[in-house]
């Protein structure tokens, strides 16, 4: 029965209702009543010595078949059992249309509490059972939808980070998820860094991004909320998850940016620059022109207005930055062939199936018997190659992952060409880049600015590196502390950087 209030009020709000009959049930109005207090006592007689047939949580949906003394005679459809609780524990309802607006005055209220998700789906529930089809596709259906996916979405986080509470906390929150399922409610559930992430699966939002009378704020929250890149299947293929992003990226279009007040605007750029720049590294692995996508994610990284970010946002942007900096060698044409010259330089050619082979070449040294060669399965941005003015380093920019860009530096030693590889930390890939800064006259040391999620903690440097055992000499966390940054940093990097914002 419970299920069916939300089945039949969405059919309803879809315009089905008008033209189906009625369902048996609904010709004869059924007194219900939900649950508002957390273990409520299911008991066999109206008194509170008797035996308890089950505990109720709040948002529980029973029939109401009477009333002794100050207790409410029921019975649970769910657990197919009858009983008494206490009216106090209960509220009464007809789920008739009159009643609507003081459901949706309830649903208000509770929307934003913490802790009371599962009440207040059980009130979006018997409003959406309760309101007119009318009503339904107007302002006050689309309120009804926002507020039963923001709190399925909150009751989901919850339940993310469930295992850090008590054992009676974490079956009370065990017993809501519940509540939510018993009404239709869906989830999803991913193993992400050794814990689980719980997702709700976003159905009301869709209705929301789908009705007219959405407003502006209304379908951010919604494109917010289908876009989070941890409710992404971790186990997606390739091609999969490309589709999925482009679909992402069009449900942030139906956003209009311009008419939200400042935080949930950049809110939205920055959700729009992480995404943008995942397309830039797919299209890129397809074989596509990634162009667009690279100077999309850097224009709405740079409409973010600084000032508007709130505390809770700041590692959002910092994300989004190191995200779009990634992939921003996309951004730029790939560097046309050019015929051998005296001084080193990179060419590229197919490996095993998904490689790149890099090769360094000369005049007298071509791709066939190279100064050094190495194949990789990542994106080799070879615009972004650069020579030191000495000859005897060249360092370039290689992605493997969507949000992680290396740096390969060649080396000439005494007994050849060498190749080292430098993340953006130690810790190991999650989000991050390293990139050449510029170089400092002599051949002795090269300029890198690093940015990184390490251990959970975003970390920014400025480094002098050592060319001989590419250790780092001098560090900073801003470029001007370092009289090297101020003297040889290079014109193009500081141009194109966001490590600068």
């Amino acid at each position: 029965m419970r299920k069916a209030l939300i089945a039949l009020a969405l059919a309803a709000a879809a315009g089905a209702a008008a033209s189906a009959p009625a369902p048996a049930a609904a010709t004869a109005p059924v007194a219900m009543a939900i649950v508002v207090a957390d273990q409520a006592a299911l008991r066999a007689a109206p008194r509170d010595s008797a035996q308890q047939q089950a505990q109720l949580w709040p948002g529980e949906l029973l029939e109401v078949r009477g009333e002794r003394l100050d207790y409410l005679q029921v019975y649970d459809h769910k657990r197919e059992r009858a009983g008494f609780v206490r009216a106090s524990q209960l509220r009464r309802t007809a789920l008739a249309a009159a009643e609507a607006p003081e459901l949706l005055s309830v649903i208000r209220f509770v929307r934003e509490t913490p802790g009371a998700e599962a009440l207040g789906l059980g009130f979006a529930a018997a409003y959406i059972q309760a309101a007119p089809a009318e009503a339904l596709r107007g302002t006050a259906g689309v309120e009804a939808f926002d507020a039963l996916g923001t709190m399925a979405d909150r009751l989901a986080h919850r339940a993310s980070f469930g295992a850090t509470l008590s054992k009676s906390a974490q079956a009370t929150l065990v017993a809501h998820l519940e509540v939510a399922t018993g009404y239709g409610i869906k989830f999803t559930s991913y193993e992400r860094e050794g814990r689980m992430q719980i997702c709700y699966d976003g159905e009301a939002f869709r209705r929301v991004l789908a009705m007219e009378g959405a407003s502006p704020e209304q379908r951010a929250r919604a494109a917010l909320a289908l876009t989070r890149p941890e409710c992404v299947d971790p186990n997606l293929r390739p091609l999969q998850r490309a589709q999925l992003d482009e679909w992402r990226a069009d449900v942030l279009e139906r956003v209009d940016a311009a008419l939200l007040p400042g935080y949930l605007r950049n809110r939205v750029q920055m959700r729009r620059a992480s995404l943008w720049s995942t397309l830039a590294y797919e299209r890129a692995r397809q074989g596509k022109p990634s162009d667009v996508a690279s100077r999309r994610a850097l224009a709405e990284l740079g409409g973010i207005a600084k000032t508007e970010l709130t505390d809770v946002d700041q590692a959002a942007y910092n994300d989004a930055a190191m995200r779009a900096n990634a992939s921003r060698w996309a951004a730029l044409p790939a560097a046309a062939a050019a015929p051998p010259a005296r001084w080193p330089a990179i060419v590229t050619a197919p490996g095993q199936p998904g490689e790149t082979c890099v090769m360094l070449v000369d005049a007298k040294n071509d791709a066939t018997r190279p100064l050094a060669r190495r194949c990789t399965y990542a994106l080799v941005w070879e615009q972004s190659a650069t020579l030191n003015r000495e000859g005897n380093a060249l360092a370039l920019a290689v992605q493997p992952l969507e949000a992680w860009r290396e740096l390969w530096v060649f080396r000439k030693r005494a007994n050849g060409w060498s190749l080292d590889v430098l993340p953006p930390a130690a810790s190991g890939p999650d989000v991050g880049y390293i990139e050449f800064a510029g170089w400092v006259p002599g051949g002795r040391q090269l300029l890198v600015a690093r940015e990184a999620r390490d251990d959970g903690r975003f970390k920014r440097d400025f480094q002098v590196v050592r060319l001989d055992s590419l250790t780092v000499e001098r560090r900073a966390s801003e470029p001007r502390q370092l009289l090297a940054f101020q003297r040889w940093q290079d014109p193009g990097w500081k141009r194109m950087t966001v490590s600068l914002r």
